[in-house]
């Protein structure tokens, strides 16, 4: 059977942390292998990216693979093919699938009806490689993360959902400070607290951020909410990471952010281009974590 990555607790916890000290060795040795020689990795698009997609097409060519890019405008994705026909084709043709999309239950319907690995590349419920390489730029900071506290300041999205799975998996406290009617999915909180996450929710920002090692945003409309950009506006007055909220942090603490950012919405240009931004570092680990996470579904 094969190995997939929907979410983080796809991952065994033991196992977790040797990918996540593998990832970090393919860092700092600059690591190509031939893992995938052989192999061509499909990367079907639904949503647009540019992190994403450049991250998982230079690692899939360093582990030795062929990437091969589809959007919905030129497949079958966008039409009236049923998902399970395109997974069993498109099983005969690759030897897997990095997918992003909109609902967690088309990486279901693939998984069920293919026969090669599925990694999530994010959906509208979780995004687990960004949270993984997180956890690489959080580590080479901090290595026990079962001691840190980690603030969420915004809206209670995918990136929420994720970062509970990860807390279930790597220890961390997290505090989620949400306007009242953004909050996490009840169903997918209870997933995450019931695999042992530690997790607080709270409306007030200061109170999120007090003490915390790392505060963590996202812009406050995801891909696919812009009609709600106003609305979400009002919604999260008050929700901006600026340097004062940062003040409120533990000393030296780092700000996150999966970026594009709206600077001047959820986070201030003086705190995204400031020391304790580490957003790039960011962006590069997303390569590192996912070559590792390649290596753990293939070895």
């Amino acid at each position: 059977m094969p190995k997939h990555f929907l979410t983080i607790l796809d991952i065994p916890r033991d196992e977790a942390k040797q990918v996540l000290l593998r990832a970090k060795e393919m860092k700092d040795n600059n690591v190509r292998t031939d893992l995938l020689a052989g192999k061509t990795v499909l990367l079907v698009f639904e949503k647009a990216s540019t992190r994403t997609r450049v991250s998982f097409e230079v690692g899939v060519r360093q582990l030795g693979g062929d990437p091969v890019f589809i959007t919905a405008r030129d497949s079958q994705l966008g039409r009236s093919e049923p998902l399970k026909d395109t997974a069993r084709v498109l099983s005969r043709f690759a030897d897997g699938l990095i997918v992003r999309t909109f609902g967690q239950e088309k990486l279901e319907t693939l998984v069920e009806y293919g026969d090669i690995p599925v990694v999530n590349a994010l959906t509208d419920e979780y995004h687990p490689c960004q949270i993984m390489a997180d956890m690489l730029t959080m580590y080479e900071r901090t290595p026990k993360l079962e001691d840190l506290k980690v603030a969420w300041v915004g809206d209670g999205n995918n990136m929420v959902h994720s970062f509970i799975n990860g807390s279930a998996t790597f220890g961390y406290e997290l505090v989620v400070a949400c306007p009242e009617g953004y909050e996490p999915d009840p169903a997918l909180l209870d997933v995450g607290v019931n695999a042992g996450a530690k997790v607080t929710l709270v409306r007030d920002p200061a109170e999120a951020v007090r003490g915390a090692h790392y505060v963590n945003t996202d812009v406050w409309a995801s891909m696919g909410q812009e009609d709600e950009q106003k609305k979400r506006e009002a919604a999260f007055a008050g929700f901006e990471v600026t340097t004062d909220l940062m003040a409120k942090a533990a000393d030296d603490a780092k700000f996150m952010h999966c970026l594009p950012a709206h600077r001047g919405e959820e986070v201030s240009e003086t705190v995204f281009e400031s020391p304790a931004s580490i957003v790039w570092d960011q962006a590069e680990n997303r390569l590192h974590m996912q070559k590792a996470i390649l290596e753990w579904i293939y070895s």
